[in-house]
């Protein structure tokens, strides 16, 4: 399907995930407001719409949201905790984006948090303004990272960084993000940020970028795909201690957690 086909190709709906396309690039949309908490189905939905929009010859995709924030990862307010076998097809979900065919350039608006820092990270880019906000929050909650950010995290801002980020789960600004190397774009409108950057990649030799992405990324998926076996089972242990309990609660009443180390 030609460019100028595309363009005129009405709005996909993939459950609560948008595809459009702008040119060459797919503008690929969570419908989750405000906070765009991901589970299994939208995962899918949301690799089902990559994988789509490359087929139909888009050679860039933005990933972006609706609403006020990129996206807070699960919901463990109202969804609770997640099962094994869920973070298991979860996973399988995020090994897939990470395998996507095409770059992918995340909008980060608001905050992109926990899990939602993960699927940022997952994509080749990100864009953010300086209200952005970053934070890699698992240890305030009280168990461990997940998402692949083992892997991803690290390759983006360097070991001792992303140590950093995953111990203290501190929370960041987009100029922070920006200088550690975690934000590759910083500007007022993060998706116009974004769309910039995938018309840039969507121009290059589609050949050529698909070589040049495969030679730096090397074995990044079968890493990716060890990594969230790791993390899921880190995850499925310390669901069970009274931390993880602790610290759940502690953000869903908005008050410091009080850990006790069991």
């Amino acid at each position: 399907m030609s460019a100028e086909e595309r363009t005129a190709v009405e709005m996909e709906q993939h459950g609560d995930v948008t595809v459009r396309a702008v040119g060459d690039v797919a503008e690929i949309e969570i419908h989750r407001p405000p906070a765009n908490y991901f589970d299994v189905t939208l995962l899918g939905d949301l690799v089902a719409a990559v994988d789509r929009a490359a087929g139909e010859g888009a050679r860039a995709a933005v990933i972006c949201s609706e609403g006020r924030h990129f996206c807070a990862g699960l919901d463990f307010g109202s969804a609770g905790r997640p099962t094994p076998e869920a973070l298991t097809d979860l996973y399988g979900h995020a090994t897939a984006l990470v395998a996507a065919p095409v770059p992918l350039v995340a909008a980060v608006q608001g905050a992109a948090i926990g899990g939602g820092l993960g699927l940022a990270v997952a994509c080749d880019f990100r864009t953010a303004a300086p209200t952005s906000r970053f934070s890699a929050n698992f240890t305030r909650l009280g168990f461990h990272q997940g998402f692949g950010l083992s892997v991803t995290l690290p390759a983006v801002v360097g070991s001792q960084r992303a140590l950093d980020l995953l111990t203290t789960g501190r929370r960041i600004g987009g100029e922070e993000a920006q200088a550690i190397g975690l934000c590759d774009r910083l500007g007022e409108d993060p998706r116009a940020e974004a769309h910039a950057l995938a018309a840039e990649l969507a121009a290059a030799a589609p050949l050529a970028v698909a070589a040049v992405r495969a030679t730096l990324r090397g074995d990044l998926v079968a890493r990716f795909g060890a990594a969230v076996a790791h993390e899921r089972e880190q995850q499925v242990r310390l669901m069970d201690s009274e931390d993880f309990g602790e610290g759940i609660a502690a953000s869903l009443e908005r008050r410091p957690p009080r850990f006790r180390g069991r």
